[in-house]
């Protein structure tokens, strides 16, 4: 009992500073408009143009921050959600600076807004720039996604990261499978599971209609 009490205590805590934490502005903003498709903008929320993934398999990650998922979606290039996983993302209290004519993220270690690509995939790995005191990998299964090191990989959900995406390991393993380089990965404020709910509805329309075509009588789903 005292194990599940503090396991409920430090959650709070967590979910707490999450919650208290201030996240910068981004220099992309990304809206999903369907399942494919999505509405980017500046970091004044102006200049929209339209990405479509239809036809492509590819990743969404909609990152642990209020107003967001906390969650990683696969999604298959006929645009089905074939698998989802609960992630943590980067820690944040930084802000967007003005340097030589550019906006930069200075401080914090939010992961970044925007549509990337899948730059390099590691089954084992140990981060360079944070390695673990023990010695131990702490990136295995890794589908880095920017220059800098931002990757999704296999990491502990209930913590906020340095920028990377941590996915379980029950989520990360067919993902690292499923990913190759070259995959588009959206990084997004906001939310994409109302693509996933209408997916399940679907699903369950279509066993209905099976079962009245068929005279079956389905488990109750």
């Amino acid at each position: 009992m005292k194990k599940i009490v503090s396991a409920l205590l430090f959650i709070a805590v967590v979910t707490s500073i999450v919650n208290a934490t201030e996240y910068r502005k981004h220099r992309v903003n990304i809206k999903a408009l369907s399942a494919t498709k999505f509405e980017l903008t500046d970091v004044n929320h102006k200049n929209p143009h339209i990405k479509d993934f239809s036809g492509k398999d590819f990743i969404v990650v909609s990152v642990r921050e209020p107003g967001s998922d906390g969650q990683m979606y696969a999604v298959d290039r006929d645009g089905t959600i074939w698998w989802h996983g609960k992630i943590s993302s980067g820690a944040g209290g930084g802000h967007l600076e003005k340097k030589n004519g550019k906006l930069v993220p200075v401080g914090g270690h939010e992961t970044n807004n925007n549509v990337f690509k899948i730059l390099a995939k590691r089954r084992f790995h140990m981060s360079k720039t944070h390695p673990a005191a023990n010695g131990v990998n702490n990136m295995d299964f890794e589908l880095q996604f920017t220059q800098d090191g931002q990757a999704l990989h296999l990491g502990h959900t209930a913590a906020m990261s340095h920028g990377c995406i941590h996915v379980g390991r029950q989520d990360i393993a067919p993902l690292f499978k499923w990913a190759h380089i070259g995959m588009p990965v959206v990084v997004m404020r906001g939310h994409y599971n109302q693509f996933l709910k209408k997916e399940v509805e679907q699903f369950k329309e279509d066993i209905r209609e099976y079962d009245a075509e068929t005279g079956a009588k389905s488990e109750k789903i």
